[in-house]
């Protein structure tokens, strides 16, 4: 039987982080903890889905929102916050995914079914970047995987002269296709970039990476190319890259998801993480 989990803790800026747990009732179930990616949330799409795939698989399955990723306790899916997207930034992102790490390490202690020090790392999209940066710096991380992950992030910005007029604006607005939202960017978030450029270099961090490492990604992903991935892998030769042939940037699900399976390609990024995950 599958057992379900919510939490709250406090993060950035004392913002809620919102945590979700599916766990069986087995014995050392090792951690994989999930990080989503821009204009993400835990709950999007198949999620769900591919964290129950992972507590049958033995595992516990933790994912979380960031705290500045939009979302309010009250109404965790969609934006309702667009002040605190707006304030978002890396900075803050590796700071709860550390606070989440940490909760792990806390709430698991005692309990014997969970083998928090055996905890390995998810990211999604610009999630990946997170976790690469991350494991660089943590040695709590045991294995890391990315769902097709982002290789840069200074090329996410506005550049040359739309550079400059979000510094002369203080914002920038993104359109949200699913929720028509105009959706805010402050100017803080390219200040904070400049403030650590070292630290948010993923090029430096994916080659001091002495954990194990996937990158998945998808041969027809429209939003972060397919270059991307062969780019992280010619900086980390020892990594393993698994291209999964006709998946997009989200593996074909998309939100909301209704059907009680994953597509043939989420299936595939499940079983492709969990043999890497149990390849000892």
């Amino acid at each position: 039987m599958l057992l379900k989990k919510d939490v709250v803790i406090k993060g950035s800026d004392q913002r809620d982080i919102l945590i979700d747990m599916t766990f069986s009732e087995a014995d050392n179930q090792p951690v994989v903890l999930f990080c989503h990616g821009y204009k993400g949330f835990k709950d999007w799409g198949a999620w769900h889905l591919i964290a129950e795939a992972f507590a049958e698989a033995g595992y516990c399955f933790v994912k979380f929102n960031f705290s500045h990723n939009g979302g309010t306790k009250e109404q965790p899916i969609d934006f309702p916050d667009l002040t605190a997207f707006g304030n978002d930034n890396f900075s803050k992102q590796l700071y709860d995914l550390d606070h989440v790490i940490h909760w792990i390490g806390d709430h698991f202690s005692s309990n014997e079914n969970i083998d928090d020090k055996n905890l390995s790392v998810i990211g999604h999209s610009r999630g990946g970047g997170v976790v690469i940066i991350k494991a660089s710096e943590d040695k709590r991380i045991k294995h890391v995987i990315t769902w097709a992950s982002i290789s840069d992030i200074k090329s996410r910005f506005p550049q040359g002269d739309e550079l400059e007029k979000w510094k002369n604006a203080g914002v920038y607005y993104v359109k949200n296709g699913r929720t028509k939202q105009q959706m805010p960017h402050f100017y803080q978030f390219y200040e904070d970039f400049l403030q650590h450029q070292d630290r948010l270099n993923i090029k430096n961090a994916v080659q001091n990476i002495d954990q194990p490492l996937l990158f998945i990604h998808g041969s027809k992903d429209p939003t972060v190319k397919v270059d991307e991935a062969y780019q992280l892998k010619e900086w980390q030769p020892e990594a393993k890259l698994e291209i999964i042939d006709k998946a997009d940037h989200v593996f074909n699900t998309k939100h909301p998801w209704h059907e009680d399976k994953l597509p043939a390609e989420a299936t595939a990024l499940v079983q492709k993480s969990i043999e890497f995950l149990s390849d000892k």
